[in-house]
């Protein structure tokens, strides 16, 4: 990871372990059909009306701060995307999934169906484009699929396959209700009776974001 030159416009993109596995399937499921803007590493603070050389150099220091490079780390880059309000918006939705942590046993089901709080005027609100949900670890899962959405990102998204070849791989759904089924694999718990993973969802229309550990306890000794 380093700097880029911020005296130049530059796009700079990279694929995610998940973009590369789409890819190299070759067989056009690799699309681009969303992308979201982020400003992880802009610091707000150092606006200054304060400054002397008048209005148009408030902002000086923001503008002249250096931007990371693209990496795909999705627990530590885009973790604050940017996202438009209605005017007079008072007060940030935020998601409430039902649950802080999710633990379940080998091979046991699990739905989630996220609300999102203040929004649209709203106490609590289902988001018509639904929500994006992406485990971490997609080995700690023998179900995971979204339902309730028909759009074309979320029929591909769901309908991807999830096959890892024993690699850790992060993968997306979308939908109002999320299915989880803890896996029955063995092997991916070698000596430990645990394994861990965080699932975060995003609210497709407000922008909301929450992150939730997982953790899939072993209930079958290994043969």
């Amino acid at each position: 990871m380093g700097y880029l030159n911020n005296q130049v416009v530059t796009v700079d993109a990279i694929l995610t372990k998940k973009g590369r596995q789409l890819l190299a399937q070759n067989d056009g499921s690799f699309r681009i059909t969303q992308f979201a803007l982020a400003d992880d590493e802009i610091d707000y603070t150092l606006y200054n009306p304060e400054n002397n050389q008048g209005s148009a150099f408030y902002g000086e220091a923001i503008d002249n701060m250096p931007l990371l490079e693209a990496f795909a780390d999705e627990s530590q880059i885009m973790k604050y995307k940017l996202a438009t309000l209605p005017r007079g918006t008072a007060v940030l939705p935020v998601l409430d999934l039902g649950y802080a942590s999710i633990s379940l046993k080998q091979g046991a089901s699990l739905s989630i169906t996220p609300q999102t709080l203040n929004y649209l005027g709203n106490a609590s609100a289902f988001e018509t484009s639904g929500y994006s949900v992406t485990i971490a670890d997609v080995r700690t899962m023998a179900t995971f699929n979204g339902i309730g959405i028909q759009s074309e990102a979320a029929q591909s998204s769901n309908t991807t396959s999830t096959t890892t070849l024993g690699t850790n791989v992060s993968s997306t759904v979308i939908g109002t209700q999320i299915n989880l089924r803890g896996t029955t694999v063995n092997t991916l718990f070698g000596s430990n009776s645990q394994i861990s993973t965080t699932l975060t969802v995003v609210g497709l229309d407000s922008g909301a974001r929450i992150t939730i550990p997982v953790t899939i306890t072993q209930t079958t000794a290994n043969s």
